[in-house]
């Protein structure tokens, strides 16, 4: 799942206390118990993945 830290806020990295999810840039995580609480208490935000570029298409 992709997520950021909500507004004003930065939560370590699951395994990783000394590295950071800030609210400028989305990153993905696994979905873990300790992500999906952080998510529930408001201090991550679920971001939608961004659409994949088809190369190609129908010609």
């Amino acid at each position: 799942m992709r997520v950021k830290a909500a507004p004003g806020l930065k939560c370590p990295m699951e395994g990783k206390p000394r590295e950071y999810i800030t609210d400028s840039k989305a990153v993905e995580v696994s979905e873990s118990p300790y992500y999906r609480r952080l998510v529930t208490d408001g201090s991550l935000i679920e971001v939608a993945a961004a659409p994949q570029k088809v190369k190609g298409g129908d010609r």
